[in-house]
């Protein structure tokens, strides 16, 4: 006589639509790795690499980038701009055990950096100003006439 089995999702089984799951999960992360959303970001870290946090605002006459690079010198950054596209480049140097100085957890990223952001049109990227002070690297990136939108007035018959 046939009896009826209560299913437990948790059960490991030869088909286990968790892991499934979790493997979909896997593979649509791998797509964005380069982008600071979601797990990326947070596998990045773990494994070493050093993402820098930015904030982009705007002025009525100017985008304003910041960056947090701690412990990073200004030698060690670069930014640029080519084709529309703004860079922020550099590295953070990773400490050394030396002097019988013996590191039992490191959890800071540490490594070379690359951050690109498009900019819209009416940026002038070739005018563009940084400062770094304190970690934070300031980019102002002033805004040109051409690029700024227009009212039109509709007649409405």
């Amino acid at each position: 006589m046939n009896t009826l089995t209560k299913w437990n999702p948790f059960q490991m089984s030869r088909l286990d639509p968790f892991r499934e799951i979790e493997d979909i999960e896997r593979r649509l992360e791998s797509l964005f790795e380069r982008t600071p959303f979601g797990r990326a970001r947070e596998e990045s870290q773990a494994q070493g690499k050093f993402w820098p946090s930015v904030d982009i605002s705007e002025t009525a006459k100017e985008y304003v980038l910041k960056a947090d690079l701690p412990e990073v010198t200004r030698s060690d950054v670069k930014v640029s701009f080519r084709d529309g596209v703004l860079e922020i480049s550099g590295e953070r140097k990773e400490e050394k055990e030396e002097g019988g100085l013996r590191f039992h957890r490191t959890e800071r990223g540490y490594g070379a950096f690359l951050r690109s952001f498009t900019l819209p049109a009416c940026a002038e990227g070739e005018k563009a100003k940084a400062d770094f002070h304190h970690g934070v690297l300031c980019v102002r990136i002033p805004k040109s006439d051409k690029g700024a939108a227009k009212a039109i007035e509709v007649k409405v018959s």
